[in-house]
């Protein structure tokens, strides 16, 4: 069990949560369970019985709607095996964070902030800050801009022939 210190300080550092491969067709029951209850609670009226969660000792309650619908998108995300970070959106990150988000080095980032690759702000005249949408977008452009790389690598290799001592 996490203290409050260290899950306050996972929290900061937005460390992702993922299940272990073993609990993956639990996380899919339950995902799928999840969305089935959603797409049910869809246009009926806020009168309708509200989603409770209950603890290991029995204790009770209940979820607003929000957070009953993230809920479900967690368990998703989760049963796909992916991890989950839950970041405000409008979220300033240092720049530790977001070369921890990037996966990169933070004098990478620096580099990438130097070369106007991302936008920030100044604080205080010598710390940066940057925008949490604006890393993911950079990170999403990233990854698209590697895929495309990679299907253009492999359409070259089918070209010239591939790998025949494979086939």
């Amino acid at each position: 069990m996490l203290s409050a210190i260290a899950l306050e300080e996972q929290i900061r550092r937005m460390t992702p949560v993922s299940a272990s491969r073993d609990r993956l067709p639990e996380l899919e029951a339950t995902a799928e369970m999840l969305a089935r209850m959603v797409g049910r609670r869809k246009g009926k009226a806020r009168t309708s019985a509200q989603p409770r969660l209950v603890g290991p000792a029995g204790e009770e309650i209940h979820l607003p709607e929000p957070m009953f619908q993230l809920l479900a998108r967690i368990a998703e995300v989760l049963a796909r095996g992916d991890a989950v970070t839950i970041v405000p959106v409008g979220q300033e990150l240092t720049t530790q964070q977001a070369a921890d988000l990037l996966n990169v080095s933070r004098q990478y980032l620096i580099r990438l902030l130097d070369a106007n690759e991302l936008p920030f702000t100044r604080t205080g005249g010598k710390h940066r800050r940057l925008r949490i949408e604006h890393v993911l977008a950079y990170k999403a452009k990233r990854d698209r801009e590697r895929e495309e790389g990679l299907d253009e690598l492999a359409a070259m290799t089918q070209e010239m022939g591939g790998y025949p001592e494979l086939g």
